[in-house]
């Protein structure tokens, strides 16, 4: 895959307003000593409080340069980031830190495109999310061939780092399948302590070990199977890698990155260490069960996460009103497929992605 696009807004220089107030213009070549030049109002080669905001309202504006409102305790959050030493004040030191982590990779982030589960069983076979009951979903929410068309726009006309296509790959005597119930003995703790009473889509605890609560799931996605494979009109990109997931008979795997028991990895995290990954965006099937758990995981191992909602299909509107709520709370962000490029292009700068990043930067800092 290309390298991200070298994005540029002029000269990357100071600007002042009428009311004597600096914009400056982020570019990926702007020199550091611009930048804190431009927002040290007092002259004493540091950053105040004050000028850190000054700064926050100058990046994160969106694709028509329109500034976001950021609330207050984003940006203390965010200026306690870099100010390391806590005396209120962003120092030479702390802002090449500042620069260096934090706007360059704003300014010019790295992205990669995680397709997840675009699967004949899960668009039109044994587990599609269009036999889901209309009692929980709209119809028009419920058609999972609907995912197919955004993604390949998106593989169209948005250069991604890196595009990874997760499929699950499941054994033929898979845990998660209703039918295999018999092949392992229920915990005593199990709320449905007799198999035989167990019906789709209940949960039971496995005695294992380890010991796991498991959702049953009608057969799907067996290794080699036309349900397994991806759908025919699902665009596959040339250099694009294949993360296969659920593997291992004795445990589900719904995250691209690991199993439900986090007993192994998928090798998705080697691979976005290795190309520099700044920003994940996670779509595919389903919203609230694979897609939720990938995004999740994103932001756990520190990636600023984007969760394209048109390119994704859930099976309970409640859940996947959920799964929004989680990623938010963790400061993730929920987009429309049309807001993509802007965003992974640097055009569109959002500041719940510059907290996630600064938190992420604080973490680093206090081992």
């Amino acid at each position: 895959m290309a390298n991200a696009t070298n994005y540029s807004s002029s000269s990357g220089t100071l600007s002042p307003t009428e009311d004597n107030n600096p914009t400056f213009l982020f570019t990926s070549t702007t020199p550091m000593k611009n930048c804190i030049t431009a927002f040290d109002t007092n002259r004493d080669g540091c950053l105040n409080y004050q000028e850190f905001t000054m700064l926050c309202q100058a990046l994160f504006r969106n694709e028509r340069d329109e500034p976001y409102h950021i609330d207050p305790k984003s940006l203390k959050e965010m200026f306690d980031t870099f100010d390391v030493n806590e005396d209120g004040l962003i120092g030479e030191k702390e802002f090449e830190s500042c620069w260096e982590k934090w706007v360059r990779k704003i300014v010019r982030p790295i992205a990669a495109l995680v397709v997840v589960d675009v699967q004949n069983d899960f668009i039109s076979g044994s587990l599609s999310i269009s036999n889901c009951s209309a009692k929980q979903m709209v119809k028009r929410e419920c058609n999972p061939f609907q995912v197919v068309e955004p993604i390949n726009r998106l593989l169209d006309s948005v250069e991604f780092k890196s595009v990874y296509y997760t499929l699950d790959w499941h054994p033929e005597n898979h845990i998660s399948f209703l039918d295999n119930i018999n092949q392992r003995k229920l915990h005593f703790s199990s709320k449905i302590p007799n198999p035989d009473d167990a019906k789709l889509y209940d949960t039971v605890t496995f005695e294992g070990p380890p010991v796991m609560e498991q959702t049953l799931w009608p057969r799907h996605c067996v290794q080699n199977s036309w349900g397994a494979k991806m759908h025919a009109n699902l665009k596959i990109i040339e250099g694009s890698r294949f993360i296969y997931k659920g593997t291992n008979p004795n445990v589900d795997s719904y995250s691209a990155f690991w199993d439900n028991l986090k007993l192994s990895e998928t090798g998705l995290i080697n691979e976005l260490e290795s190309t520099g990954v700044t920003d994940c965006y996670v779509c595919g099937l389903a919203y609230n069960v694979c897609v939720g758990a990938t995004a999740l995981h994103a932001l756990e191992l520190g990636y600023r996460t984007v969760l394209i909602n048109d390119a994704s299909r859930g099976i309970s509107l409640e859940d996947i009103q959920a799964t929004k709520e989680k990623l938010s709370a963790n400061h993730g962000v929920v987009i429309h497929s049309d807001q993509v490029k802007d965003i992974v292009q640097g055009r569109d700068r959002r500041p719940e992605l510059g907290l996630k990043l600064a938190l992420e930067i604080r973490k680093q800092v206090k081992r």
